[in-house]
């Protein structure tokens, strides 16, 4: 009986550890206001870019960033895939341009970019190799500028 109680637990809390990417930034506004987080939104090109599937491996998977994450922030992917397997809907692709066309004007891939809860801009950054400890103290200076 125990043993199915722990594995419940270990179970459980990995869930809450699970990371809630947002597609819809209207929703992530909606949602950082509701719960007083800033946003991350991260531009990223996931069956072609190199660095911005390292930073998913290194940064975004890590359990030290999906911790902070839960706490801190409301995360957005805005991905570009170019693989016809990996193909977004028609709508998903307009609302990325869009998106894009507002915080990504430089067309830089990876491009993280942090914003207040009203989507005012406070910092951007792009790949760094370096842990994810270090890597959610580089976006806390930032939100602090």
């Amino acid at each position: 009986m125990k043993k199915i109680i722990f594995a419940m637990l270990i179970i459980v809390s990995n869930y809450g550890l699970a990371q809630n990417w947002l597609t819809d930034f209207e929703q992530a506004k909606k949602t950082a206001s509701e719960q007083d987080k800033n946003i991350i939104i991260v531009f990223s090109g996931s069956d072609w870019c190199a660095p911005c599937i390292k930073l998913d491996k290194n940064i975004w998977q890590s359990e030290a960033f999906k911790s902070e994450a839960a706490k801190e922030w409301v995360l957005v992917k805005a991905n570009f895939p170019r693989k016809k397997a990996n193909e977004l809907s028609k709508e998903q692709t307009e609302h990325n341009r869009k998106l894009a066309e507002k915080y990504n004007i430089e067309g830089s891939f990876p491009l993280v970019v942090i914003l207040d809860k009203n989507g005012k801009l406070l910092g951007k950054m792009g790949f760094k190799n370096v842990s994810p400890e270090e890597y959610i103290k580089m976006i806390h200076v930032l939100e602090k500028k």
